[in-house]
């Protein structure tokens, strides 16, 4: 028998939090890299800044966030594109019984542990888990079909 998730602890604390335009949910497009022309800023805390260096050969990173703003959480949800509810597992709801985010930011620039990017829709203030950097021959994978029903 399995152990009761709600018993286990995982220690998960923020590396940094990123400056965004985008104030409420409002404000930000359904997904970032469809207006990627908009810039913010992952500011790193200062313990953590040794570990993005300069970045200098990298072009895109993976930002793991904590939608800290997304409330409930419901098994099936509505979407942009979508006249029924989803499940939410096959939807990127930001309300999620672990509200992560994912997002592939394109680096703009990189000083003294803050890292200028487009392309996510991340809101102001959320805090950032993790950062890892984009590889296309890792993280792209040509012959998946992830639309499901997005793509009808």
């Amino acid at each position: 028998m399995t152990e009761d998730p709600e018993d286990r602890t995982f220690p998960v604390k923020p590396i940094g939090e990123v400056r965004s335009p985008y104030k409420t949910k409002g404000d930000a497009p359904f997904q970032g890299r469809m207006r990627n022309e908009t810039e913010m800023e992952i500011v790193l805390y200062p313990q953590y800044q040794e570990g993005i260096g300069d970045a200098r050969d990298l072009t895109h990173l993976i930002v793991l966030v904590w939608f800290n703003q997304a409330r409930g959480e419901k098994l099936r949800v509505m979407t942009p594109w979508s006249k029924e509810k989803k499940p939410l597992f096959q939807t990127r709801s930001p309300n999620r019984p672990n509200p992560i985010g994912f997002e592939i930011a394109e680096i703009v620039s990189v000083q003294d542990g803050v890292i200028r990017v487009k392309g996510m829709d991340t809101l102001d203030g959320t805090p950032v888990l993790d950062i890892k950097p984009y590889n296309p021959a890792l993280d792209c994978v040509p012959e998946a079909d992830g639309t499901g029903w997005m793509g009808q």
